[in-house]
């Protein structure tokens, strides 16, 4: 077949429909639709090819990305949907939710080059959702049992994404999680504006075709009834992973952050996400966690920021404003979610710090907040800041969200597991580039060891860990079988 690649010459970067923002704000649906057939080869035969593929290196999962857009582009897509998921547990999910901007299209020559990157993300999603539509996304169905299982706590991307992995192997693989729904924060922490829920679970339906067992309510190291102790689950499995997640919440210390009408944006979100999958949420019902009629004021700069301002209109807010410390080009959040959010009507306040929250007995009434200048930039590129002498200003606001990352748990005294060694940010220790902890058979990934991340690199760390995982068990069990047999030698 002759190859179709290379045609940035002559063909621009044209992205996938995009719903108005007029539109999009009455709804909780996905704002973008996949590639038609022909536009989705179109945009895959862009691709340079280049000789050195800096939108791999920029991939955390290293996708096989010029490869599967050169299938793509020859219109060979169950080939490049084969090449996509032989490195990624959940591709047409990153092709969603990952911020390509700054990893792999980012990274694209052509983007550096001037010829504007390629579509990378909406091609991977392309591919995958023409995978799922035509049977091409198989069963789980291992080719040997190994007889060893193995418990993995924590039902989000990591948790799945080794779950997959290690299933696959032949291991019998049981996750926990402490909500009544698995998928971690792809179900309760992104919104579905960015993430429709029934593209979750039909990997999750995937799992659980395949074996996979998931024991939901059930928090680890908790004190309710049908909850486990650690012991409990070491004792039940060869291997356990941790892949909590890291979902305390940073909250504001300035005067008045204690006041009725400031919520933690994970309860926000969570709230609003379990509503839109049909639960009655009683803070919801009451206004505690709606943002309807209300103007809103949402501290923080990260892509969960976004998800509560984006949310925040989308609930009928009269108003919403987002304060962030820097400026634009400092933001850490996705630049596409902060174009998204301006089209929808959100407020950005760049350079804009807090200093107190208004209101009394009543309830929030406003945001004190103080102007920012950026200072002096420091080794990792950011920029510090420094207050502007008399830049105090005020905001209106009837509910104030704080979205300013995301800390661990007290993981070794919640476990009861004094051995288990954590970081000074106490984040889970593993040894080297490993994800072995300080006890045996016990392993770690995703942030409960690297901290707040992407999605992406908990796949990444979720499938290292698995691979970990079994070698760890390969070896177990083949020293296990070289000591039986001694043994019958000696007697015999």
């Amino acid at each position: 077949m002759k190859s179709a690649n290379q045609t940035f010459v002559v063909t621009p970067r044209v992205g996938p429909a995009k719903t108005s923002a007029n539109d999009r704000v009455r709804a909780f649906d996905e704002i973008y639709a996949d590639f038609p057939l022909a536009a989705g080869t179109t945009q895959a035969s862009r691709c340079a090819q280049c000789g050195v593929p800096f939108c791999q290196s920029g991939c955390p999962l290293e996708n096989n990305i010029p490869d599967w857009l050169k299938l793509a582009a020859e219109g060979r897509a169950e080939e490049a949907w084969r090449q996509s998921e032989a490195t990624s547990t959940m591709p047409e999910i990153c092709g969603r939710i990952c911020p390509q901007d700054r990893l792999c299209e980012g990274s694209c020559t052509l983007e550096r080059s001037g010829w504007e990157t390629v579509t990378i993300g909406s091609v991977e999603r392309w591919l995958g959702d023409m995978a799922f539509e035509n049977g091409w996304v198989t069963p789980i169905r291992p080719l040997v049992e190994r007889g060893q299982s193995v418990g993995i706590v924590g039902a989000g991307p990591a948790g799945m994404a080794a779950a997959d992995r290690l299933r696959t192997a032949g291991y019998a693989v049981t996750v926990y999680d402490r909500h009544d729904r698995a998928g971690g924060l792809l179900i309760y922490g992104i919104p579905g504006f960015k993430l429709e829920k029934h593209v979750v679970q039909r990997r999750i339906d995937r799992l659980i075709d395949g074996g996979v067992v998931f024991e939901l309510g059930v928090d680890i190291g908790g004190s309710g009834e049908g909850d486990l102790s650690f012991a409990e689950v070491r004792s039940r499995h060869d291997a356990v992973l941790i892949a909590t997640g890291v979902y305390q919440a940073r909250r504001l210390t300035a005067p008045g952050c204690g006041s009725q009408g400031v919520v933690a944006a994970l309860d926000y979100l969570i709230a609003s996400n379990r509503t839109g999958l049909g639960d009655v949420v009683p803070a919801v019902v009451d206004g505690t966690l709606s943002a309807q009629g209300k103007r809103v004021v949402v501290i923080g700069g990260g892509d969960t920021a976004m998800d509560c301002v984006r949310t925040a209109i989308r609930q009928g807010a009269a108003s919403v404003v987002c304060l962030y410390r820097r400026d634009r080009d400092n933001m850490p959040g996705s630049a596409r979610e902060v174009a998204n959010a301006e089209e929808e009507g959100i407020v950005f306040e760049w350079l804009a710090a807090p200093r107190a929250v208004l209101g009394g007995a009543g309830g929030v009434t406003g945001v004190r907040s103080v102007r920012m200048a950026l200072s002096a930039q420091g080794a990792d590129g950011r920029w510090s800041v420094e207050e502007v002498p008399g830049g105090e200003f005020d905001r209106p606001a009837d509910m104030v969200i704080e979205a300013l990352g995301f800390e661990p748990e007290d993981i070794p005294g919640r476990f009861v597991s004094p051995d288990l060694a954590v970081s000074d940010w106490r984040t889970v220790r593993t040894a080297g580039r490993t994800k072995a902890t300080t006890l045996e058979g016990v392993f770690a990934a995703g942030d409960i060891v690297r901290g707040a991340s992407l999605v992406v690199w908990a796949v990444r760390d979720g499938q290292d860990a698995a691979a970990e995982i079994d070698a760890w068990l390969t070896a177990r069990a083949q020293s296990i079988s070289a000591k039986v047999a001694f043994s019958a030698r000696v007697a015999a």
